[in-house]
């Protein structure tokens, strides 16, 4: 507002200057006019003679636009356009019908270098003039101008119906701008004339305001065509102030869960309402009827029969009032749990931290006694809260470490009673402690001795939380390790290449920890033992062999002695024949004991009898078919003698 005031002020003392001649020829035009780059303006205009009987309008008339100076004559290339069709310096077009006083023109393909002050000059006839006291100032932009946005109510209150509109300046209405916004998909966009000539492209939309649309923002985008099928696009946000009456009110107790007489007790309302509340009313139920026992957003209360309960409040501004819901307040016979907080929420190893277990105390004259696995004999301390309650605290620091992960803390809270009793309650919560790798260790499958050409499994394995992302092996070497592979397994077949010392390291977001060395080497056959088992085995295959030759010598070696014996046996039957055929025959063998003296000549040993030993021998077979013919057997008798 402030430059175009400016830019008229310049536009008028400039124009005095070249006023100081009363002129014959007025226009009434836009005295500046921003458009955009690329698109294209319409300036309408219309012109009165300070003579009128000096225009004819059955004469041909033509416009002219000069720029900067009206003065053409000293600058005769400020011409830049003329209707009969001699100078088109500009891209310009009179759309108006000059016979009826109408200038408006149409100006396109705009660019910068056409920001300029522009006059009018009419040639109608022997008439001719410009209208030197008349100029319009045309800026071309390369940004469109942002669209405004109106409410048909200054003062927005819920329920009331208002008309929300969202305008854009459309200096060329033959290509004028999209609107949308975010009350209503595809708006329907109306061009509207200005009462000046101009045009301006609208969308509008009806609604009932309500406390949901307080703070509600309002965007409205207009999209203007360039050349190039282009657009340039400028926004504009409102944000809407709704007034209403006071809406969820709430009441709430505290301390919240169990109650018992004599604790003290506040009861607190709240409401969301704009204006903000003015007034807040607690009322207590009663078989009469709803009792006022306070006013103010807090009430507060020593517990007893009397004050115990149904409790509810009333919040009021200018425009309305809203009730809560109802709170019981009921006297307990069980003490209320303690708290037990730690001071970080995400814990992790080596983090000092600090955890405290409170207790209500509605009796600051009475506290309940505090006891954890933390420490033992915590000293207990009473506090008095912002509220005027007290809470009865024990407090330890600690440093944690994974051997505290899924660890129970214990708080119990012990509450003096009537007659020297104690009733008591207890919390209990597990701690989660993140930590870095521990306990990483690796091995080796299959273990003992390896030789080459086995398949060989290396297993890394780690306690971590989080649970370890990343696994990796290394292979010592005098140049340091060698990351070889990463994984929990690292499986090879086993050659000298990789015979050496491997270690694992697990990895987790927290840090890192590496294994200890597992030696891999490829152990060697003793060549003296597997020479001695290829000669055990040859030996023992000759042995073999021996035996079964010598074996077969006794066989043949025992052929001749049984072809003796049945010759033998030949002869004695040859004898038997000459003698009767029943006839036994004896034969007396001496089984004499070696001795050093010799013999005895009596056949005495020792002056012992001799003792005869009979054998009964059949011949039968061959040996009789030699020397008998009959079918009898014949019974031969050996005397054997044992000395």
């Amino acid at each position: 507002m402030v430059a175009n005031m400016l830019l008229l002020v310049l536009s008028l003392s400039g124009a005095s200057s070249m006023c100081d001649v009363r002129p014959d020829l007025f226009i009434s035009a836009p005295k500046s006019m921003e458009v955009l780059s690329g698109s294209c303006v319409r300036i309408p205009c219309r012109f009165r003679l300070q003579n009128k009987e000096e225009f004819d309008s059955s004469k041909t008339s033509f416009g002219v636009w000069i720029k900067r100076d009206s003065r053409f004559r000293k600058h005769p290339q400020n011409v830049i356009f003329n209707s009969s069709g001699t100078v088109k310096t500009y891209p310009m077009y009179i759309t108006g019908n000059l016979g009826q006083k109408n200038c408006t023109t149409l100006f396109s393909n705009l660019t910068s270098v056409y920001t300029e002050k522009y006059f009018f000059r009419l040639e109608n006839g022997d008439f001719k003039a410009t209208a030197s006291c008349n100029s319009t100032q045309i800026t071309v932009k390369d940004s469109p101008p942002s669209p405004s946005i109106e409410v048909s109510h200054q003062q927005l209150k819920e329920k009331e119906s208002v008309t929300i509109t969202c305008s854009a300046l459309t200096p060329c209405p033959h290509s004028p701008p999209k609107l949308t916004w975010n009350l209503q998909q595809d708006a329907a966009n109306n061009m509207e004339e200005n009462t000046d000539q101009t045009f301006t492209t609208k969308i509008r939309q009806i609604i009932t305001v309500s406390d949901q649309h307080d703070g509600f923002n309002i965007s409205c985008s207009a999209a203007y065509p360039v050349d190039g099928g282009r657009n340039k696009t400028a926004e504009k946000n409102i944000t809407l102030s709704v007034s209403y009456a006071p809406k969820n009110t709430l009441a709430s107790i505290s301390p919240s869960g169990s109650l018992w007489a004599g604790m003290w007790v506040n009861l607190t309302c709240s409401s969301r309402a704009k204006p903000p509340v003015s007034k807040f009313t607690w009322f207590k139920t009663s078989t009469h009827g709803p009792i006022s026992v306070s006013e103010g957003d807090v009430y507060s209360f020593s517990l007893t029969n009397d004050t115990e309960g149904d409790y509810y409040c009333e919040a009021i501004n200018d425009l309305g009032k809203k009730k809560s819901s109802v709170i019981h307040v009921n006297i307990e016979d069980s003490p209320p749990s303690p708290s037990i907080e730690v001071s970080h929420q995400q814990l992790k190893e080596k983090e000092s931290v600090t955890i405290t277990c409170s207790a209500l105390t509605p009796c600051p004259h009475s506290p309940p006694k505090l006891t954890w696995n933390l420490q033992p004999d915590a000293a207990n301390k009473t506090e008095e809260n912002t509220d005027r309650t007290f809470t009865t605290k024990i407090q330890q620091n600690i440093t944690v470490s994974d051997q505290h992960d899924g660890f129970n803390i214990s708080c119990s809270a012990a509450y003096p009673v009537d007659e020297g009793r104690i009733k008591a309650a207890e919390t209990n919560i597990t701690l989660s402690v993140s930590y870095a790798p521990k306990n990483t260790s690796a091995s080796i499958s299959p273990s003992g001795s390896l030789w080459a050409g086995m398949w060989v499994n290396l297993t890394c394995s780690s306690r971590a939380k989080p649970p370890v992302s990343n696994f990796t092996w290394f292979k010592t070497s005098t140049h340091g390790p060698i990351r070889v592979f990463e994984g929990d397994v690292y499986s090879f077949s086993l050659t000298s290449d990789p015979e050496g010392g491997y270690h694992c390291e697990a990895t987790n977001d927290l840090g890192k920890q590496n294994s200890s060395v597992i030696h891999v080497n490829i152990e060697v056959k003793n060549s003296s033992l597997q020479w001695e088992a290829v000669l055990g085995g040859v030996i023992g295959i000759i042995i073999i062999i021996c035996l079964a030759v010598c074996l077969w010598c006794l066989v043949l070696k025992r052929r001749p002695q049984k072809q003796t014996e049945n010759q033998r046996l030949e002869e004695l039957s040859d004898v038997s024949a000459n003698k009767t055929e029943d006839e036994i025959q004896y034969g007396q063998i001496d089984f004499s004991k070696g001795q050093s003296g010799g013999s005895s000549p009596n056949g005495l040993d020792s002056g012992h009898q001799q003792e005869t030993v009979y054998a009964q021998v059949k011949v039968s077979g061959a040996a009789q078919s030699l020397t008998h013919t009959g079918d009898g057997s014949e019974d031969l008798y050996a005397q054997v003698n044992k000395k």
